[in-house]
């Protein structure tokens, strides 16, 4: 990228263009995974020294393991049958890959981390072959 564009880009772009592991897909799912864990699934506790929003919300620290949880089953409900496929058309082939993407948004300032996060919390918390194939599960609602 020449240099004089890149002050004018935004962050997640140029980080796009820095590491081409992930698609932007791969980053807007794991955001919308950390919101659904914290609204949705109420995952995690009062991020401290987080200010309430203007809307009141009071941002939530989830662990990378609770993370990982909510990102199966929003994949679940989002993509089905097709989640494995989905996520690996965007780079997303483990866990570990999910913790790559949080700390790359660290990085940006898009996402924050307490002292006791750790880049490993990410691994291998679940297989995605049993987790997203086999434990998938059609229900009578569905």
């Amino acid at each position: 990228m020449p240099r004089s564009i890149t002050k004018e880009v935004s962050p997640l772009l140029k980080l796009l263009h820095e590491d081409r592991r992930y698609k932007l897909e791969a980053y807007q799912f794991v955001r919308m995974g950390l919101t659904y864990a914290q609204d949705v699934l109420e995952l995690g506790h009062a991020a401290e020294g987080h200010p309430a929003s203007d809307t009141g919300r009071v941002p939530r620290h989830v662990t990378g393991r609770d993370l990982c949880l909510a990102l199966k089953q929003l994949a679940h409900e989002q993509y089905g049958r097709m989640a494995r496929l989905v996520l690996a058309g965007w780079g997303i082939r483990s866990t570990g890959d999910f913790g790559e993407i949080v700390y790359n948004l660290i990085k940006i300032g898009e996402m924050s981390k307490s002292d006791d996060d750790r880049r490993a919390d990410f691994d291998d918390v679940y297989d995605f072959q049993h987790a997203l194939v086999e434990e998938f599960a059609i229900t009578k609602e569905e």
